[in-house]
Parts: C-alpha cells; sequence; structure tokens
C-alpha cells in the first residue's frame, strides 16, 4: 500500500468506511512509527549503557542532547515543511517541483548544521553552561560534546532524505537505514563505552563515537538509496545545483512558519532543559529516564501524525472537499484511540520501565515514577491536539496558525508558570514538571475549535513551468 500512487476512498456518512483508508494510514505509521522505536532505542541503549557510570553521567549527556534537541527540531521544521509543500504537489503529480522542494530543504539543513558544529567545538563550556549550573555535569559532558557535534551534518542530512521518501509513499527505506544505524551502534557502544575486547576504555566519549560511526553509515546508505536507487522520487546529484526562485519563495512563505515554529518549540525544550537543570541532579537524571521511556512508547502517536500529514497534503493537492472533511473527521477518531491506549501503556506499565534503570540511586527513580504519571495523563492530549495541529491544521496548508498558537501557550502559559513556580515558589520538581507540560492538555480545547473549522484548507501550489537544474 505504501509503495503505491495514492488512491480514492469512499466516504460514508460523516467519517470514512472504506478500510483501504485506515490500511493505508496505518501502512505509513507503522513504519515511521518502528523508525522512530528503532531511532530511540539507540537513545536507550545509550541510557542503559551510560547509566552504568553514574547519574552525573546520566545527567551529562542528558544535558548535551539538548544542543542535539534543539538541531532536531530545526530538521524537524525543515522536513515537514517540505512533507507540507510537496505533498501537494505529490497528490498533483508534479515530480519536479517535489524534487526541487527537497533540494532546497536538503541543502539549507545541511548549512545550518554546520554553522552549530562550529559554534560548539568552540564554545562548549559556555553552550553547557546555558542547561545547567552543576560543574561536575559540565565537566562530565565537554568530551561527549567534543564529539557528538560532529553528528549534526549526517543527522540532518539523513532525516530530510527520509523525509523526501515519505513524500513519495515509500516510508520503509527510513525503517531499513534505522535498524542498519542500530546494528552497528549496539555493539559499537560496548566496545568503546566499557573497552570490551581489547578497545579502549572510552566512557562517554565513546558512546558518541558510536553514534557518530552509526550516522556515517546511515547517511551514507540513504545517499545510495535516493541519489542512485530510488526512480519514484527520481532525485539525483545535479538536482542540487539549481534553484528555481518561486518555489524557493513558497518555501520561505509557507515553510518558515513551520520552521519557526519547531525551532520555537526547540527554544521552549532547552528553556525547560534550563529548568530541570537547576533543580538538581536527581531531577535532571529523571527527566532523562524518562523522556526516552516516554519517546519510545509515544512512537505511533508520531506516525499516525506523520501518516496524517502526508494524506491530508495529497487530498488538499487533489482539491476534493468532501474527501477533505471525511478524512479530517476519522483521523480524529483514530487519534482519540490510540491516545487512550498510549496513555495507559505509560501508566499502568512504569513499574516495568524503571525496571530497566534499576540501578539509579532512589530519590532519582521515585522522582522519574512521579513524572510518568504527570507523562501518562498529558499524553492523551498531546495524541490529539498535536496530531490535530501539525497533522491536519499544519499540513492543510495554515502553516502559520500553529505557529502562533505555541508562541502564545509557550512564553504566557509554560514558561512563565514553571518558572515563577520553580524560583519564586520553589514548588516541588513534580509540579513544575507538570506545569511545563500542561499546554498539551489545553491545547485540545484549541485543536478542536480549528480541526472542525476548516478554515485551514489552502491550496499552495502554482501552475508553473519546471526550471531545469543548473
Amino acid at each position: 500500500m505504501t509503495g503505491s500512487q495514492p488512491v480514492a476512498f469512499v466516504g460514508s456518512g460523516r467519517f470514512m468506511k472504506d478500510r483501504r483508508f485506515y490500511l493505508q494510514l496505518l501502512g505509513l505509521a507503522w513504519p515511521i512509527a518502528l523508525q522512530n522505536i528503532v531511532a530511540f532505542s539507540v537513545s536507550l541503549t545509550d541510557s542503559l549503557m551510560i547509566k552504568e557510570l553514574g547519574s552525573v553521567a546520566v545527567s551529562a549527556v542528558y544535558v548535551s542532547n539538548q544542543l542535539t534537541s534543539f538541531l532536531q527540531m530545526i530538521t524537524a521544521g525543515i522536513s515537514a515543511a517540505l512533507i507540507i509543500l510537496a505533498s501537494q504537489y505529490q497528490g498533483r503529480g508534479d515530480r519536479e517541483s517535489v524534487r526541487e522542494i527537497v533540494s532546497l530543504s536538503l541543502r539549507g539543513s545541511v548549512l545550518i548544521a554546520a554553522v552549530m558544529t562550529v559554534l560548539v567545538q568552540l564554545w562548549p563550556r559556555q553552550l553547557l553552561a546555558i542547561f545547567t549550573n552543576e560543574p561536575e555535569v559540565i565537566e562530565a559532558a565537554l568530551p561527549y560534546l567534543s564529539v557528538q557535534s560532529w553528528i549534526y551534518v549526517f543527522f540532518v542530512a539523513s532525516n530530510v532524505m527520509i523525509a523526501s521518501m515519505r513524500v513519495v509513499m515509500r516510508v520503509r527505506i527510513g525503517l531499513l537505514c534505522s535498524v542498519i544505524a542500530f546494528a552497528a551502534n549496539l555493539p559499537l557502544n560496548w566496545l568503546l563505552i566499557f573497552g570490551n575486547l581489547g578497545c579502549p576504555r572510552l566512557g562517554l566519549r565513546g558512546a558518541a563515537l558510536a553514534t557518530l560511526i552509526a550516522w556515517i553509515i546511515e547517511a551514507v546508505v540513504l545517499v545510495l538509496i535516493v541519489f542512485v536507487k530510488d526512480e519514484k522520487l527520481g532525485l539525483r546529484l545535479r538536482h542540487l545545483r539549481g534553484i528555481d526562485r518561486a518555489l524557493l519563495r513558497d518555501f520561505f512563505r509557507y515553510g518558515l512558519p513551520v520552521v519557526i515554529g519547531d525551532m520555537t518549540w526547540g527554544i521552549n525544550l532547552m528553556v525547560q532543559g534550563m529548568i530541570i537543570g537547576r533543580l538538581g541532579t536527581a531531577a535532571i537524571a529523571a527527566v532523562s529516564v524518562t523522556g526516552t521511556l516516554v519517546s519510545v512508547m509515544t512512537v505511533m502517536i508520531y506516525g499516525i501524525r506523520d501518516g496524517t500529514a502526508i494524506m491530508i497534503g495529497q487530498a488538499v493537492g487533489r482539491g476534493n472537499m468532501d474527501e477533505i472533511k471525511c478524512f479530517t473527521r476519522s483521523f480524529q477518531l483514530v487519534f482519540l484511540v490510540f491516545g487512550a491506549v498510549t496513555a495507559a501503556l505509560i501508566w499502568f506499565g512504569r513499574p516495568l520501565l524503571l525496571g530497566f534503570y534499576a540501578a539509579l540511586d532512589q530519590p532519582t527513580l521515585e522522582l522519574a515514577d512521579k513524572f510518568l504519571q504527570v507523562l501518562a495523563v498529558v499524553t492523551f492530549g498531546t495524541a490529539y491536539q498535536m496530531s490535530c495541529l501539525t497533522g491536519i491544521v499544519r499540513a492543510g496548508g495554515k502553516t502559520h496558525f500553529v505557529l502562533i498558537n505555541d508562541l502564545l501557550w509557550v512564553w504566557l502559559w509554560v514558561l512563565p508558570s514553571a518558572a515563577l513556580a520553580a524560583f519564586v515558589f520553589e514548588a516541588s520538581p513534580v509540579l513544575v514538571f507538570f506545569l511545563l507540560k500542561s499546554d498539551q492538555l489545553l491545547k485540545c480545547i484549541v485543536a478542536v475549535i480549528e480541526t472542525n473549522s476548516y478554515r485551514w484548507v489552502k491550496q499552495l501550489t502554482r501552475e508553473r513551468k519546471p526550471v531545469a537544474a543548473g
């Protein structure tokens, strides 16, 4: 199903009753979800091995990863903008425009990653100090970050190439490459962190080096697939030379709010990291543990969201309003079901999940258990509001709405309330953590109203004469 052209579905009443609709959504979602599980498993195995080095090491990795998370948000924004604009052209069958959008996205993301690598290499200590005032954590993070920063270019290039394959519904490519990266990362971690089989014991530096090698392997495989083997997109190195100015303007006009929105979310997470980083080593380690665990538990929600964005984008490109409305109502039911199931799994699975981290000290484990309770509650809201606002509203063409909505919630509620609770009222880390995540529930009100208004349906494509590369 995922390798074929989009099919026309038959709606019945208010909701889709054509089983092919749900099969195509699941066919898009499960490889994306499984790919995310494999990708998060890399982080999870890193975390499980690094925990043997102690809570300071776990905290050092968490602090270092705040910079990677920021870059990930930028890359996610570029990839999302790519999917939004390219999916509408794909729905119209304009493959030349799809290639041009992919080319613009790839070049822009690699440039940003290269700049960030330079900044980290020049000022690592100063950047780490943004997220924590614990000297021992900073010292432990420096060797890890010095290697990790070289991952950035390979990381962003891989993610943009995977997004380009999703546009043409070849979603299993990303899964294949992530499996290859995981297969390389796991034994390299074992060898380089602990110095097994005669290898030097490198500790945190070894963990970063193992991840770097894995990302290089994944990027090379993707280049061979996307630029040599794949025929559905037909992207070749020559397509990286030319610039279609009309499409470039469209990418900035419609894609920039998406990129800025994800950058804003990245800044939000960085500031959240700064707040958590000043609540003590136990809070830092607990957030690191729960963040990794919940990322794995919620992958299907993100897979459904991303599959929805592709299908909505192509539907808007086809221009059938009745189809779009039937899609939208059906998608919302799917979001609610998967949100409820995921929330229940997190809540009732807490003892099992934390069992993987039994070696950590008791205060950290107790705090992690409470954080998981908070995350179980807010995950239900995340499943609905995030999927509606980014999988439907943003993918349907109203790209600026999600940006404005996030800006208001982040800067007028989330960060001020959490900062006041932490530093003025000296509230418990659990209350601070809940306030940092509370927008996931409150945004549901906005999502219900905006999604069902259909004001977000906008044609972003244009009739144009393709411009040859060169």
